[in-house]
C-alpha cells in the first residue's frame, strides 16, 4: 500500500534519526572503551598543551572511525577578540581541501558516463587553449588536471593571493590563452591551483548547472554536510576569524576575507570537523552508488589509488587526494593553506580511521596534530574493535594432502601448520613469509590465499585409499612424491 507523501516523509525521518541515533551510540561506546578512553585521556592533554605552547588561535580537531566521528574537540578561540570559544561546529575556510569535493564531482559525471578521464579539457570547454612548451605535446586532460600532471602555472599571472582580490571566471577564461603551460602535460607533477578551478568550469559545463549549485546538490545535500558553505561570505555564522601569522610581543591580526570567486573549486569553501567526518566516512564505504553513497566503492578506491608516483616512492597522488607512506601505513588525505587558516584530513583505508584538523592561523601545522593523534589512537582503536579470532583447528581429512608434490624437480610441499593447510616452495628464501593457506572451497578443491595465485582453485585427486596423487593449480599441476 502506497503511504501519503507526509507519511513517508515522517517514515524516512525517523528511520534517519534512529540510524543518527545508532551510530552516535556507536561512536560514544567505542570512546569510551577502555582501550580507548585512556589515549583519549593523553592526547586531549598534549593537544591542549601543544595549542598553548604554539600559541595556535583555534584549533578543532575529529577522529573518525568507519562511519562515526567518534571524538572531537575545540581549543583556545575561534574569535580571540570576542573570546568565542572553538568547537567542532566551527567553520573553517577549509583552502585546497576544496578540491576533493571537485574531483568527487568529476568521478560521479564520469560515471554517470558524461565525460572521460582521458578527454581534452577543450572537449568540454571551448574557451580553454593553452601554449604548450613542446609542439608534440599531448593534450591537456581531465586526468592531467586531476593529479596535477597537466603541467598548468600554479596561478594565474594576477597577485591575488597578496590583495586577496580573486579574478572572476571571466577573468580566468581571458587569462587563460595568455599563460604558456610550464611543462607538457604527463611529464612532471606540478601543484596547480589553476589546474582544479579549470575541472570546477568542466563540472559547470558538463553538467548544465552552476559549479555551487552541482556539488550542494549532488555532494553536500546527500551527505548531510548542512553546515558547509561553497561560496562563503564574511557575515557567515560561527565561521572562525583567520589570523596572520604571529608575531612576538604582538597580538595577532585578523586576516582580510576571502571571496575565492573563480578559485572557488580550487580553495573556495568553509566547513567543519562534524561535516568533513561525514565526507571522511564515505571514503570507507562499498557498494553501488545511491543516497548517500554519492559515489561506487569501486570509485572510491579509484580515487585513493596512486595515479602518479613521485620519484622517492614515499608520496603520490590519486585523484584529487594526495597519498604518502608514513612507516607501515599508507595515508590517504589533503591539506589546506589559505590566509589566516590550515587544514588537513588524513586516513588509513586499510584501518578505516582517520583524524580531522582544522586551525584558524596561517603560521599553524596540522601535520603536527595528525600525526600525533594518528600514532596514540589508531593502535587503541584497532585494539578496541578488534574482533577475537578463535584459534585454527586443522580437518583430520587434510593428512591425506599432506605431502612433496614435483614436477621436473620443482617442487611444492603441502602440510599442516598452526591448524592450518598450507602449501610452501622449501627451497624459497624465506618458506614461512611466502607461505600460501588453502581454504575449502568443495570437494578436494581450495582456494589459495598469497602467491602469485592468490584467490585461485587448486584441486587435488586421489587414489582408492583417500590419499593425494596430484594437484591441479590453474594451468599447472605436480605429482605427489611416494
Amino acid at each position: 500500500m502506497q503511504l501519503p507523501s507526509s507519511r513517508r516523509i515522517a517514515g524516512i525521518f525517523i528511520c534517519s534519526l534512529l540510524i543518527a541515533l545508532q551510530c552516535s551510540a556507536e561512536a560514544t561506546g567505542l570512546a569510551q572503551k577502555p582501550e580507548v578512553a585512556g589515549p583519549l585521556k593523553v592526547l586531549d592533554a598534549w593537544i591542549e598543551a601543544a595549542v598553548a605552547s604554539r600559541q595556535e588561535p583555534g584549533l578543532s580537531i575529529g577522529i573518525v572511525y568507519d562511519q562515526n566521528l567518534i571524538w572531537s574537540k575545540g581549543y583556545s578561540f575561534a574569535n580571540i577578540e570576542k573570546r568565542i570559544p572553538a568547537s567542532p561546529t566551527t567553520l573553517y575556510r577549509i583552502a585546497s581541501i576544496s578540491k576533493v569535493f571537485t574531483a568527487t564531482a568529476i568521478m560521479q559525471l564520469r560515471d554517470a558516463g558524461k565525460l572521460q578521464l582521458d578527454d581534452p579539457v577543450s572537449k568540454h570547454l571551448t574557451w580553454f587553449h593553452v601554449q604548450e612548451p613542446k609542439p608534440d605535446a599531448p593534450p591537456i586532460t581531465v586526468w592531467t588536471l586531476l593529479t596535477h600532471t597537466s603541467g598548468l602555472a600554479r596561478e594565474l599571472p594576477l597577485s591575488y593571493w597578496n590583495d586577496l582580490k580573486f579574478p572572476s571566471r571571466e577573468e580566468m577564461m581571458r587569462l587563460i590563452p595568455e599563460e604558456p603551460a610550464v611543462f607538457p602535460p604527463e611529464t612532471e607533477y606540478k601543484y596547480s591551483n589553476l589546474a582544479l578551478a579549470v575541472a570546477g568550469e568542466v563540472v559547470t559545463s558538463v553538467a548544465g548547472e552552476p559549479y555551487p549549485q552541482y556539488v550542494e546538490k549532488h555532494i553536500l545535500r546527500p551527505l548531510g554536510m548542512t553546515s558547509t558553505l561553497i561560496e562563503p561570505t564574511v557575515e557567515a555564522t560561527n565561521l572562525a576569524v583567520g589570523y596572520r601569522k604571529h608575531e612576538p610581543g604582538v597580538p595577532r591580526e585578523a586576516e582580510d576575507f576571502i571571496d575565492a570567486r573563480a578559485l572557488t573549486p580550487s580553495a573556495g569553501l568553509a566547513s567543519n570537523v562534524e561535516d568533513l567526518a561525514k565526507f571522511m566516512s564515505l571514503q570507507f564505504r562499498d557498494g553501488p552508488a545511491g543516497g548517500s553513497q554519492i559515489l561506487k566503492g569501486s570509485t572510491l578506491r579509484e580515487m585513493q589509488r596512486v595515479q602518479w608516483l613521485r620519484p622517492d616512492w614515499q608520496s603520490a597522488e590519486g585523484l584529487g587526494f594526495a597519498i604518502r607512506h608514513v612507516g607501515q601505513q599508507t595515508r590517504v588525505g589533503k591539506d589546506g593553506a589559505a590566509p589566516g587558516y590550515k587544514s588537513l584530513m588524513e586516513w588509513v583505508p586499510a584501518e578505516k580511521f582517520g583524524v580531522i584538523v582544522l586551525i584558524n592561523g596561517y603560521d599553524a601545522d596540522p601535520t603536527y596534530y595528525v600525526n600525533e593523534a594518528l600514532s596514540i589512537m589508531a593502535p587503541a582503536v584497532a585494539k578496541a574493535t578488534a574482533r577475537p579470532k578463535p584459534p585454527a583447528v586443522a580437518d583430520p581429512a587434510w593428512t591425506n594432502y599432506v605431502g612433496i608434490y614435483t614436477w621436473k624437480h620443482v617442487d611444492a610441499q603441502i602440510l599442516i601448520a598452526d591448524g592450518e593447510l598450507i602449501m610452501i616452495s622449501p627451497e624459497s628464501a624465506n618458506p614461512w613469509d611466502s607461505r600460501v593457506r588453502l581454504t575449502p572451497a568443495g570437494p578436494n578443491t581450495f582456494k589459495m590465499h598469497g602467491g602469485s595465485q592468490d584467490g585461485e582453485l587448486i584441486k587435488f585427486e586421489l587414489d582408492l585409499s583417500g590419499k593425494a596423487t596430484k594437484f591441479i593449480a590453474g594451468s599447472y599441476y605436480r605429482i605427489r612424491k611416494p
